[in-house]
């Protein structure tokens, strides 16, 4: 019986340190999107992506799915009676949005996109790598065509986490 104790408190030990194995942070929630910039590759000039003052939001869920919508803050503001097509074609180019599920290990997070709004991203994997910085997740792309464009060039998104709905009206 002394030798089913010891096996057990080593099981236990064993066990618990290998609970103890770092793993990578969580990003569950969502976050706002604070600035977005690409450097064209061709030139080195730096641009901001959705113009000066874009809006969005990436959400990332438990069961590793994950949303994003991004517009430029320079958008035409139609209403429904006088949407027109010019409208409509601008609307389109000056946003992106996506889904699908994510896998992250700390340093790199892996968008496996099933469904975008312009058809060019479905099916693809986007990888970003991802420094983490307080409530600050900061993405950078290594060089590729721009999803927008198609101009070859980098990209750095900043987002922050929202903490409350207050941080949503913002």
């Amino acid at each position: 019986m002394k030798h089913f104790g010891n096996l057990v408190v080593a099981l236990l030990l064993t066990s618990s340190s290998l609970s103890a194995a770092p793993t990578a942070p969580v990003l569950e929630g969502t976050f706002r999107l604070e600035s977005a910039t690409r450097t064209l590759v061709e030139t080195g000039e730096v641009e901001d992506s959705f113009g000066p003052n874009p809006v969005g939001y990436i959400t990332y869920g438990k069961d590793h799915r994950m949303m994003v919508l991004i517009v430029s803050g320079e958008r035409p503001k139609p209403t429904f009676s006088n949407i027109n097509d010019a409208d409509r074609v601008r609307l389109f180019n000056t946003m992106a949005a996506y889904s699908g599920t994510y896998t992250f290990d700390g340093k790199v997070i892996k968008h496996h996109i099933d469904v975008s709004w312009n058809g060019v991203l479905t099916g693809t994997t986007q990888v970003r790598q991802v420094q983490i910085e307080g409530d600050r997740l900061v993405y950078t792309t290594s060089p590729g065509p721009t999803p927008t464009d198609g101009k070859i060039s980098t990209s750095r998104l900043v987002w922050r986490r929202v903490s409350d709905t207050a941080d949503i009206a913002k």
